[in-house]
């Protein structure tokens, strides 16, 4: 019966040439990575690894329940806090993974008397949070902050959530945070900034959101995750005390699934510290991006991000793996990942990346997109 219902899928899949498949990574791979999401480089930094042990320890490794049961450590608390402080909310609340905390935050606000406005770029954890919220549901083009006043303004709901991202993570643009919150705040409706890709990278390392002065406005809030500049896994979403106890006793995502493992919590709170210590991080990120945005003739991103629009599915993939073949791994995004259709090369900068290691992945990346256009 799988044959007949799962064969037709995988054959149209293959014939576009959109299937995905899983490639194995072994510990001792010496490549340039430009795929994964580790801004800072921290995720093989010995403080981060020491912290995450150490947690193992004294923990055991799992949180052996939901946070609402024996879920919470002194780790999730001092992580919580400490993050909020940092990027000036009043308060933070730690989900398992960032897809659930967007997932969590959507459906907990959402429902029959709200309306959800979406621009078309957000991630697919704040589309299917859309989605499962019974929310009504107006999806706007892609920063434009007249499409997001005017549906605000025609609509019949007593409340509204607006969607966006910080940096967002197809093309790594900016959203225009400060407008966004101006016609929100006049409509009286609440805006929701996806940071997953801001923090550690924008603002100092602060994100969008800090950077713009909108931290700790009561009718904006934000969501990070921790799996990327913060080396570690998990989400959060942050804002004012009154959203954080709603969330407790609200969010399904929250109070059905099994809390964050500690040494995950601890993992972050170093990166976090490090992140701390060493404010040029973040620059070395941007410095980067800008050097391989320039060797790929393409627009500098606002974020680690680099886009490189290729012909087409299969001549990203096939960039992707003479790449790969060369010592350097990027990755490659084709519908429906991308937003507009367009496949692309994905590059990530990172921190640790050295000169060297910049000269090298460009010469590969240039040949590689050469021979396959």
């Amino acid at each position: 019966m799988l044959e007949d219902w799962l064969g037709p899928k995988a054959a149209a899949l293959e014939a576009r040439g959109l299937t995905r498949r899983l490639r194995v990574r072994a510990a001792d791979e010496r490549l340039i990575d430009l795929a994964g999401n580790d801004y800072l480089g921290l995720a093989s930094d010995p403080r981060v690894i020491e912290a995450a042990a150490d947690a193992v320890c004294q923990w055991g490794t799992g949180s052996t329940a939901s946070r609402l049961v024996t879920g919470t450590t002194a780790l999730h608390d001092e992580l919580e806090s400490s993050l909020a402080t940092y990027v000036g909310q009043e308060t933070a609340l730690v989900f398992s993974s960032g897809y659930l905390a967007n997932l969590g935050v959507v459906t907990a606000l959402g429902g029959p008397g709200t309306l959800v406005v979406s621009d078309d770029h957000v991630h697919a954890s704040l589309i299917d949070g859309s989605r499962l919220s019974r929310s009504r549901v107006e999806v706007v083009p892609h920063n434009d902050v007249d499409a997001v006043g005017k549906v605000l303004a025609e609509r019949n709901e007593p409340h509204a959530l607006v969607l966006t991202e910080s940096v967002f993570s197809v093309l790594s643009d900016e959203a225009p945070l400060i407008e966004l919150a101006a016609v929100a705040r006049e409509q009286d409706a609440v805006l929701l900034v996806d940071e997953a890709h801001g923090l550690g990278v924008t603002g100092g390392g602060r994100g969008s959101v800090h950077a713009a002065g909108l931290a700790g406005l009561e009718h904006v809030i934000v969501t990070m995750t921790l799996s990327k500049a913060l080396a570690a896994q998990g989400g959060v979403v942050l804002g004012p005390a009154l959203l954080r106890d709603h969330l407790i006793n609200r969010s399904r995502p929250f109070i059905y699934d099994t809390g964050l493992n500690p040494a995950a919590c601890a993992a972050a709170l170093a990166a976090l510290r490090v992140l701390q210590d060493e404010p040029d991080r973040p620059a070395a990120i941007h410095s980067a991006a800008a050097r391989l945005a320039l060797a790929c003739g393409v627009p500098p991103s606002s974020g680690a991000v680099v886009s490189v629009p290729m012909p087409g599915p299969r001549e990203a993939v096939r960039a992707a793996e003479l790449c790969l073949e060369n010592g350097v791994r990027v990755g490659s995004f084709r519908p429906p990942t991308v937003p507009d259709g367009i496949s692309r090369l994905r590059l990530t900068a990172h921190a640790g990346l050295s000169d060297e290691d910049l000269d090298r992945a460009c010469t590969v990346v240039l040949a590689a997109i050469g021979q396959v256009s």
